[in-house]
């Protein structure tokens, strides 16, 4: 009898409990999924052949068809109503409000109240935060609040025009998402990209695929990025490219001033000057438009391309500047440079396109390391050329070119010449003339004759026909005329007569064969394009 009073107690319990889910159930679901309501409408009408279950609610004179669901309100000619679904076709002037900003416009809507998802046809235009989208089909989430459109959209505001094939509203955060033939047009820029979002209260545009923007004087390219309208700057990567005033700029990363006409770009560098035939490249760089300027300060390179032996120079620091056509480069501190088989280093040149001028100098020496200084100390902070066999260098070397060929025609040194060049026969002999000044001239960019007055002095190792030594010419003279053929001295001539002696080979001690302020910097040779690069980390 007790079990079963507790079997028919636990029965009573267990249906209790059931029937307070489902009452618990069924309100909650009735929270959850709401009933579209009818606010209003002109007529009442039914055709189960054509709308099984459907309310066929029209406008008429004075009152609108009104629809209802939560805070969305939907307006049209004509509705069909299908209450046991929870789901509305309209038609006939659709308007559509969702609390205080959201409006849309269609030809027709289908709106399921289960799901709140919607699809508008025709005319499509959603109204909000000042931008109208403009499409012929639109699927709305009312779950996440998210617009969709894949057969081409437009989206307008007063500044500017957005087109594309696909695109998603996120209504929350403002946001737009193209993809698929972007196309930004205003009256400043246009811009094409494959995909971009685009945030409407900061007007910023973030580029995901191919981009391409372009302004009254610049054209940017990038697979990567953003863009401010409204600041005028932009931060551009992945195959990013710029191109402005005759140059194209290269980068993993460029960051753009529009306003301020201003760019920094980092690794990767190439800088195409094509009306100079310039190339600059390296790991950091910034160009100044308005000062027609541009400097790379981590591993740059500076590439003067001509018909043959185009020119490489290293530095520190390297600068392009000056209008176009009259552009000057500038490189600063442990300086190199090669062109075929003619080299150098200094610690400044400056290359003068225009006017065909190079100028190679040395960091200033205080007048007190002057007097401390030996003069091969001097001379190995002096600006040193090689060509070939031959090592000369000076205080300043001045080069001009041939501005019809791009050529080297002359070359100029103005104080401290030292010419030093290993002996043919026997490598640890040298030959060296020095002086005050040298003036010289190219042939086919090579050496071919110099000059050097004032103060000249000379050692030469002296040979006959056999190769056998004659001696060592050892010779003081104003001035000094040299002869050189595609590699080394060939010739010496003694334009005013000398004070010297051809002495026997053991005559001289060691130090005798040696002129004062001598040093082979022949370790410093730069002899092909990888002694120009140490790279910086």
């Amino acid at each position: 009898m007790d079990q079963t009073e507790d079997k028919q107690s636990f029965d009573k319990k267990f249906i209790l409990i059931n029937i307070i889910f489902l009452i618990f159930f069924s309100i909650n679901y009735s929270q959850e999924i709401k009933q579209i309501e009818i606010i209003s409408a002109g007529s009442f009408d039914r055709n189960e052949a054509l709308y099984p279950d459907g309310n066929i609610l029209k406008k008429d004179k004075d009152v609108n068809v009104h629809l209802r669901h939560e805070d969305l309100d939907i307006y049209s000619n004509t509705s069909i109503f299908f209450q046991k679904e929870n789901s509305v076709i309209s038609y006939g002037k659709v308007k559509l409000i969702q609390g205080d900003t959201l409006q849309l416009f269609c030809d027709s809507l289908n709106y399921d109240g289960k799901t709140k998802q919607m699809f508008a046809f025709g005319k499509v235009r959603l109204i909000n935060s000042g931008m109208t989208l403009e499409t012929n089909k639109l699927k709305l989430d009312r779950n996440i609040d998210e617009a969709y459109f894949f057969n081409g959209g437009k989206i307008i505001d007063k500044e500017s025009t957005i087109s594309s094939i696909n695109g998603k509203y996120l209504i929350d955060k403002n946001k737009y998402e193209f993809e698929r033939n972007v196309k930004v047009l205003n009256d400043s820029r246009i811009i094409e990209s494959k995909k971009m979002h685009y945030y409407i209260e900061s007007e910023k545009s973030y580029f995901f695929d191919e981009t391409i923007i372009k302004g009254d004087n610049y054209k940017i390219n990038c697979d990567a990025g953003f863009y401010d309208p409204i600041e005028l700057i932009g931060i551009f990567k992945k195959n990013a490219i710029i191109e402005s005033n005759e140059r194209i700029v290269y980068g993993d990363s460029i960051y753009f001033d529009e306003e301020k006409k201003y760019a920094s770009i980092s690794n990767n560098i190439k800088i195409i000057d094509n009306k100079e035939k310039l190339v600059l490249t390296g790991d950091y760089g910034e160009l100044f438009e308005e000062k027609d300027s541009a400097i790379i300060t981590k591993n740059p390179l500076a590439i003067n391309i001509l018909k043959r032996d185009s020119l490489f120079v290293k530095a520190d620091t390297l600068y392009s500047v000056g209008k176009e056509g009259a552009r000057t480069m500038k490189g600063i501190r442990n300086v190199k440079f090669l062109q075929g088989n003619f080299s150098g280093k200094a610690d400044f040149i400056e290359i003068k396109k225009s006017l065909g001028l190079t100028i190679m100098e040395r960091k200033e020496i205080s007048e007190k390391d002057l007097q401390i200084f030996t003069e091969s100390e001097i001379n190995k902070k002096n600006p040193v050329l090689w060509d070939n066999y031959s090592q000369i260098s000076g205080d300043k070397i001045i080069f001009t070119e041939n501005l019809d060929t791009n050529e080297l025609d002359s070359i100029k040194i103005t104080n401290n010449v030292f010419i030093l060049e290993k002996d043919s026969i026997s490598e640890s002999n040298f030959n060296q003339i020095k002086g005050l000044k040298l003036d010289g001239k190219f042939l086919d960019n090579k050496l071919k004759n110099a000059v050097i007055n004032q103060n000249a002095e000379l050692i030469y190792y002296m040979y006959n026909d056999k190769n056998n030594l004659i001696g060592i010419d050892k010779a003081i003279s104003s001035s000094i005329q040299i002869h050189f053929n595609n590699k080394s001295i060939v010739e010496i001539l003694f334009i005013t007569d000398p004070e010297g002696v051809l002495y026997p080979e053991n005559f001289l001690d060691p130090n005798e064969t040696i002129l004062n302020g001598f040093i082979d910097r022949s370790d410093e040779k730069i002899s092909n394009k990888s002694d120009l690069i140490e790279k910086e980390i």
